[in-house]
């Protein structure tokens, strides 16, 4: 395939409005000296973009002109800038979506996922990734190997996360782990964890669907919350002690209070899930009493070269995941498909230049 040939204008998958995305024409853009153009060759659709979709704005971000979604990405190098040395056009690669200034606090720390600067695809005011092509700095691609698919590539923003909370929680080989919400942040959270070598993973969510894909990646048991009590069944499980790490990745107030109460005493739990209120509920004397450590997870930092070598590695079958595809022109039937089939899919993926 000649990915060489770049044209002037490319289709662009536009929100004009919630719930209203049109395709329209666009430039392709020149890279600058230390950027890169991409060719898209796989876009995931995730719950950010739904949010933005459905209701123009997620907490602080809010959505005030026309904006392209989509962040979950990987392609083709089409051209590099004059000074971009790391990549050759043809080269398959992987997009870390977010631009860091390199030179807060944050940055200079390793934690750049907290930089104040960062710019970061489909959240506004920055554009996204549902186009043709792309610009990206440099360092903010990463080589695949031909063995690993776009889709897998793309799905790497997803597992970043749970190698993120992986990190922050200190999961160790031989550790017990509940993990609550099995959309795909919490389905690719549970391949990170068997990656991290848990020996038990416990999952719970509402949709069957999500619990069987839970199962065939790695976890050990499966709790559809319709039937039984997470914490409940969790404890019995564990003969009564609780697990050493809990992940929130569903955004829910009741499933952060079950993760809270299936931990052992000494536990350590991440919130990695956005609810939509400010304030929820918590046992604070229960978490003092068992010395329970919380951590905040927002998005994730130098995780992609292993989140790619653990993708390349087979220890899951992410691909599995991918249950529609839909090309750019038909945008908005992929968005509603993920807005409105929470039963029946699982990841969405679109492809721009198909």
């Amino acid at each position: 395939m000649d990915h060489t040939n770049i044209p002037a204008t490319m289709k662009a998958a536009v929100m004009t409005k919630p719930l209203e995305i049109v395709i329209q024409e666009v430039p392709v853009p020149k890279p600058g000296p230390d950027e890169v153009l991409v060719k898209v060759m796989a876009v995931g659709v995730c719950g950010s973009d739904i949010h933005y979709y459905e209701h123009g704005r997620i907490g602080r971000f809010v959505v005030e002109k026309p904006i392209i979604l989509g962040h979950e990405c990987a392609g083709v190098v089409a051209a590099v800038g004059s000074s971009a040395k790391r990549f050759q056009v043809g080269d398959r690669v992987a997009v870390e979506p977010g631009i860091v200034c390199g030179r807060c606090d944050a940055c200079k720390q390793g934690r750049y996922n907290l930089c104040p600067d960062v710019q970061f695809l489909a959240t506004p005011p920055v554009d996204g990734a549902f186009v043709q092509y792309i610009l990206m700095r440099e360092d903010n691609l990463f080589p695949i190997p031909d063995s690993l698919s776009f889709e897998e590539a793309a799905l790497n923003e997803p597992f970043s996360v749970g190698i993120h909370a992986a990190k922050r929680t200190g999961l160790k080989p031989g550790s017990s782990i509940a993990i609550m919400g099995m959309g795909p942040v919490g389905l690719m959270a549970v391949v990170a964890a068997k990656a991290f070598g848990a020996r038990e993973i416990y999952v719970s969510d509402l949709e069957p669907i999500r619990l069987e894909a839970a199962l065939r990646l790695g976890a050990t048991e499966a709790i559809n919350v319709r039937e039984r009590n997470a914490v409940d069944e969790i404890k019995r499980l564990t003969g009564g002690a609780g697990v050493d790490v809990a992940w929130e990745t569903a955004g829910s107030p009741q499933a952060l209070q079950a993760a809270l109460g299936s931990l052992k005493r000494g536990g350590k739990m991440a919130i990695v899930g956005l609810p939509a209120q400010q304030e929820i509920p918590l046992n604070i004397p229960y978490i003092a009493d068992n010395e329970v450590d919380i951590y905040g997870v927002f998005r994730y930092a130098n995780t992609y070269p292993s989140g790619i070598a653990f993708l390349s590695s087979g220890i899951a079958d992410a691909k599995s995941l991918i249950t529609d595809r839909y090309p750019l022109s038909r945008t908005h039937e992929a968005m509603e498909r993920a807005r409105t089939n929470k039963s029946g899919s699982l990841k969405v993926v679109v492809y721009p230049n198909e």
